[in-house]
């Protein structure tokens, strides 16, 4: 492609397993430069074997071209690479063979808050971050009032992004990131942190970005917002570049190949069932607005058995990012036919803090467990993760009041000591 923007070829990224990659300070690169020449001979003599179970390939021989102004999704199971290749276009790490060409200024939201300095104000992360882009002082003070605006932390601009929660910090950078005009955006599964309502204000303000000439790259597991944002899409899997093509239809491919392969593993395992797609029954999609929500939660989660069980047992549970269990239900006595079938799991209410969590299910059919990960992730929103000092929260997100209470005066006594007031609430 002649006026590609975005040009891989070949590109391959390989880690050695048990090995954390560290970021590099100025005398770490400098240190690497003076060093290469001893390095590429000692490589020639300690390279391993293809056989070598040390390295693990994150990506391998993947080679596509991005033009100015397209939306591209990449879609993929966790592990399949996709954050890998977009570290790699934004310089965060390096290819270990090929390489990736990008033409133009680049800004990237790979993780939530990335490149923001916690003991910095929110004032000075957004003139650092557009320092970091290569924009003028004066370039940044024009945008300055829409990004605050945007992001919503007007009244917190100058506390240290230390004290943001995630809600807050996701916001932010994504204002920066968006506002500070980058001729290409890498977007990195960053939506599902926030509300359900900065969310639809995030893929609009994309939808924008593209409509003006720029370049996003967008990875999400919302498969809705990548039919919404994205023409094109890559389907990234095991390392490898499996599929280019338009976005509806390969969302439609890997939603129906996600599903075939749960159906072979429980196949292959002998298992009883498989479990396809779930949503929650209010939206009809895998983000759970608490703020939206009136009255009580329902989770839909379809399943196809594939052989009588009688007597089993279902286990499920949610777990958050720490793979620390949040809650969990057994319920016994299961009994199910051959077929298509909907286990509907009802709450009352759901009062944990926002974030990602991930649904944990287990069937017992008398002999052995089968245990299921249904993707995507549970994905809890609400705007009352906007406290400043929200990462001092804990799992549960529910309201509280404190009420003082002063001992009596020991001098008072009678009626006027009964009439006196016990406590003060405060407001």
């Amino acid at each position: 492609m002649s006026d590609a923007i975005i040009h891989v070829e070949n590109l391959g990224k390989r880690y050695r397993i048990g090995e954390r990659e560290r970021y590099l300070a100025l005398r770490d690169v400098l240190t690497r430069t003076a060093l290469a020449p001893v390095r590429f001979f000692q490589a020639r003599k300690t390279t391993p074997r293809n056989g070598d179970s040390t390295h693990i390939w994150a990506l391998r021989d993947v080679s596509f071209d991005v033009g100015q102004g397209e939306v591209v999704g990449i879609l993929g199971r966790n592990g399949a690479g996709k954050t890998t290749l977009l570290k790699i276009l934004a310089r965060v790490t390096f290819p270990t063979r090929g390489f990736a060409e990008v033409r133009g200024r680049l800004g990237s939201l790979l993780e939530v808050g990335t490149g923001f300095h916690p003991e910095l104000t929110g004032r000075e992360n957004i003139f650092l971050s557009g320092a970091i882009l290569g924009m003028r002082k004066m370039e940044i003070s024009r945008k300055f009032d829409e990004i605050v605006s945007f992001a919503e932390v007007d009244k917190f601009i100058d506390t240290p992004v230390k004290h943001f929660s995630v809600g807050m910090r996701m916001r932010l950078a994504f204002a920066v990131a968006a506002h500070l005009e980058p001729e290409i955006l890498l977007v990195d599964e960053v939506l599902s942190v926030g509300d359900l309502e900065f969310q639809k204000k995030c893929l609009g303000k994309m939808g924008s970005v593209a409509e003006g000439g720029r370049t996003i790259l967008f990875v999400s597991h919302q498969m809705n917002q990548i039919r919404r944002l994205c023409k094109r899409a890559l389907w990234i899997d095991a390392g490898g570049l499996r599929a280019d093509g338009p976005a509806m239809s390969l969302v439609n491919q890997y939603e129906a190949a996600c599903l075939s392969r749960a159906e072979v593993s429980a196949a292959q395992a002998d298992a009883p069932l498989t479990f396809g797609r779930w949503q929650v029954e209010a939206s009809g999609t895998n983000v759970l607005d608490l703020d939206q929500t009136r009255g009580g939660i329902a989770i839909n989660i379809h399943a196809q058995v594939f052989k009588p069980l009688r007597k089993g047992q279902y286990l499920i549970s949610l777990k958050d990012a720490n793979n620390t269990i949040v809650w969990s239900y057994l319920h016994y006595d299961l009994k199910l036919d051959p077929g298509p079938v909907v286990f509907i799991q009802e709450f009352d209410f759901l009062p944990l803090a926002p974030g990602v969590y991930e649904w944990d299910v287990r069937v017992y059919d008398g002999h052995t467990w089968s245990d299921f990960l249904l993707a995507p992730e549970l994905s809890i929103v609400s705007r009352t993760d906007s406290n400043v000092y929200g990462h001092l929260k804990g799992f549960l997100n529910v309201t509280s009041e404190m009420r003082l209470q002063f001992p009596h005066d020991e001098a008072m006594s009678g009626p006027a000591a009964m009439a006196s007031p016990l406590g003060v609430r405060e407001s």
